[in-house]
């Protein structure tokens, strides 16, 4: 399997922290309760090439599953954790979270749930546009430099955010944002498929291109939009239909379509390969439940287009 790099610091010397270009995805699927049918899909990753992990304190159950599963196959030294904190609690989903004390919150119980001293990269899961960016770089670095934490990013940050961020880090000597993890995928977004989330624009694919930071891609394959299963006519799944039916999403699925026939390859493989061939590193989370599933994800990560392929695919041409 393809990697990427992410710069980070580790005993106070720049690293670099290698990840599989498929990031295994964990959601509410990951749970003690459920790792007969989860452990396997997790082995089959592993085996396949697969590194890294993508979990968040908010997932409520995934990093305790995580945990008890690296504990048993002793694999922890083989595994790159992605983790994310800071997102507002279930029971007050409008009171933000961004801010020192939730940093070190989150990242202790985060720790703890997963039982290791460390995680490889971690993320703030959405932003607080009212707090200032320099307390919460400081937070972050102590986290770092406790050696808990190796790389920091962010989740769901506007660039101007990231930018601003980065510019207070390097004032202040402090470790940036190394990392940036939006959605992005072929099919483009009528609005946010969960609230506070961002989705990469123009602008903020123009600043991964100038600056070549890694975009870690989360719903990489626009919830199945290019798997068949969804049609026009077809109306009864609402969340589908409000975040991804237009007409231009429609004309990229008869693309991928068209291509995929060329390539005698999947339309969902080739929407996950467009999202693996941008002009600057990129990775994306699956959230494969089956291992058909999987083993699909792991096929379409090989495929290689050229920048006339993903413009074509994106109608840029």
């Amino acid at each position: 399997m393809r990697t990427i790099k992410v710069e980070g610091l580790k005993d106070n010397k720049i690293i670099d922290i290698e990840l599989s270009q498929i990031m295994m995805g964990s959601g509410d699927f990951l749970r003690k309760d459920n790792m007969d049918v989860a452990a396997p899909i997790l082995d089959e990753f592993i085996a396949n090439g697969g590194t890294t992990f993508d979990t968040a304190r908010h997932y409520r159950h995934s990093e305790l599953a995580l945990g008890t599963w690296m504990k048993e196959k002793n694999n922890r030294d083989n595994v790159v954790i992605f983790t994310k904190g800071c997102h507002p609690v279930r029971e007050f989903p409008d009171t933000p979270r961004v801010n020192p004390t939730a940093i070190r919150e989150d990242i202790e119980k985060s720790l703890e749930m997963l039982g290791t001293d460390h995680v490889e990269l971690f993320a703030l899961h959405r932003d607080d546009i009212t707090q200032e960016v320099g307390p919460i770089m400081e937070a972050l670095n102590e986290m770092i430099q406790e050696g808990k934490v190796y790389a920091i990013g962010t989740s769901n940050w506007e660039t101007d955010r990231i930018i601003e961020a980065n510019n207070y880090a390097k004032e202040k000597g402090l470790r940036p944002f190394t990392f940036n993890s939006p959605n992005l995928s072929l099919a483009e977004v009528n609005k946010p498929r969960w609230p506070g989330c961002v989705t990469a624009d123009q602008t903020m694919i123009d600043f991964h291109k100038e600056t070549q930071m890694p975009l870690l891609s989360w719903s990489s394959q626009a919830g199945g939009f290019f798997s068949g299963a969804f049609a026009p006519d077809k109306l009864e799944n609402e969340e589908m239909v409000d975040v991804f039916y237009n007409d231009n999403n429609w004309k990229r699925f008869d693309r991928a379509v068209e291509m995929a026939e060329k390539k005698n390859v999947s339309p969902i493989q080739i929407s996950l390969s467009f999202v693996l061939n941008q002009k600057f590193p990129t990775a994306a989370a699956i959230g494969s439940e089956r291992i058909e599933e999987l083993r699909s994800s792991i096929e379409g990560a090989k495929i290689e287009l050229n920048e006339a392929d993903v413009n074509y695919l994106n109608l840029e041409d």
